[in-house]
C-alpha cells in the first residue's frame, strides 16, 4: 500500500473513532432558603441562594401565614453557574404572627421549590388614644370621653380616667371605677358635668402606659334677653340676662354685625353681682338701624372659657 493511500485510510478510521464533542444539556436550578432578618412589626427581609445551572433562570419567594404561601414577590432573574446570594423585602405584614416562607426558581430544565422556613414578626407596642365630644362644654354640661388602645393584645385592656384640674397644679387623680376595653380596644367613659376647665388622661391599669393629655375647656353660659325686637330709629333697647357661673366683674359686650358679616362693639358694661350661682348684666343701646345683635362675655377667669350670647335680631322703623 502506498504511502498516500496509507494517509487517506488513516483519516478515514480516525474521523470515525473520534466523533464531535456535545454541549452538556442545563439542569433544574439550585436552591437554598436562607434565614429572615430585620423583622420588625409589618415588615422583614428573606433571603437564599440560587445556582442556575447554566441556564437563564427566574426566582420568587412564596411566603403567608401557612405552607400554602398565599403571596409571592416579583420575579427576579439571573444566569450563568454558581450560587448567587439574593434577599427580597416584605411589606404589609401583621403584627406578632408566624409567617412562612421558601425560594422557588425555574428554568428550562424545570422548577426546584427550597425548603420552607419560618419567622414571626414583633409585637406592636400597647398606645392609648384619647379625645372628647363636644370639646368645650357649656357650664353645667357634660361630655364623653374616649379613645382606643392600640397595639397587640389591645382587646379587653382595663384603663382608668384621671383628671387634673385647673390651675392643673395639683397632678392626676383617678375619678370613677376602671372601664375594660372591647375586643377592639376602644373605651368611653361619660361625664355627667365638667365644673371647669380640666386636663383629663387615661391610664392602663397597673401599668406605666398613659394617653396624652385632653383638656375640656369650659365655656360660661351668656342668657340674652333684650326689651324689644322693634323699635323706632333713635329709641333704645335693653340688653339684660345672666352670666353662669357667677363671675362678678366681667366686662360683657353688646356686638352689632355690619353689611360684611364683621361683629363690631355696640356697647359694653360689667357683670354684677347676682347670686351665688350667676351674675347679672344690663345695657341700654340706642338703635339707628335694623340689625343682628350678641352678647359676648371676656372671661378672664382661667377656670372657664369666653362665650358668647345667642344672636337677636331688631328692626328699627322709621318715625312718622
Amino acid at each position: 500500500m502506498s504511502p498516500l493511500v496509507r494517509s487517506t485510510v488513516l483519516a478515514a478510521v480516525l474521523s470515525i473513532a473520534v466523533p464531535g464533542v456535545a454541549t452538556a444539556a442545563p439542569t433544574k436550578p439550585g436552591v437554598t432558603t436562607g434565614p429572615a432578618s430585620n423583622v420588625v412589626q409589618v415588615t422583614a427581609r428573606v433571603a437564599g441562594t440560587v445556582d442556575p445551572n447554566g441556564a437563564t433562570t427566574a426566582y420568587y419567594f412564596q411566603y403567608g401565614t401557612t405552607t400554602a404561601y398565599s403571596a409571592a414577590t416579583p420575579e427576579g432573574g439571573l444566569t450563568g453557574d454558581g450560587n448567587r446570594n439574593i434577599s427580597v423585602d416584605l411589606s404589609g405584614l401583621t403584627a406578632a404572627t408566624k409567617y412562612h416562607y421558601r425560594l422557588v426558581a425555574r428554568n428550562s430544565a424545570g422548577t426546584t421549590l427550597g425548603a420552607d422556613r419560618t419567622f414571626t414578626t414583633k409585637k406592636t407596642p400597647l398606645g392609648i388614644t384619647l379625645g372628647a365630644t363636644p370639646n368645650p362644654v357649656p357650664f353645667g354640661s357634660g361630655t364623653v370621653i374616649g379613645g382606643q388602645v392600640t397595639g397587640t393584645g389591645n382587646g379587653g385592656v382595663t384603663v382608668a380616667l384621671q383628671s387634673n384640674p385647673f390651675p392643673y397644679t395639683d397632678g392626676f387623680k383617678q375619678i370613677g371605677n376602671p372601664v375594660v376595653a372591647d375586643a377592639a380596644g376602644n373605651f368611653s367613659v361619660s361625664l355627667l358635668s365638667v365644673p371647669l376647665n380640666t386636663q383629663y388622661r387615661v391610664v392602663q391599669a397597673g401599668k406605666s402606659l398613659a394617653s396624652p393629655i385632653v383638656t375640656i375647656g369650659v365655656a360660661s353660659r351668656v342668657s340674652t334677653n333684650v326689651s324689644s325686637s322693634r323699635v323706632r330709629r333713635g329709641r333704645s333697647v335693653i340688653f339684660s340676662g345672666f352670666l353662669k357661673p357667677a363671675l362678678p366683674g366681667t366686662l360683657m359686650v353688646v356686638q352689632r354685625k355690619n353689611s360684611k358679616g364683621n361683629w363690631q362693639l355696640a356697647g359694653t358694661m360689667t357683670a354684677r353681682v347676682g347670686n351665688a350661682t350667676e351674675a347679672r348684666y344690663t345695657r341700654k343701646i340706642r338703635m339707628l338701624s335694623t340689625g343682628s345683635y350678641r352678647v359676648y362675655a371676656a372671661v378672664v377667669d382661667g377656670r372657664y372659657l369666653p362665650s358668647l350670647g345667642r344672636e337677636v335680631r331688631i328692626t328699627v322703623v322709621k318715625k312718622r
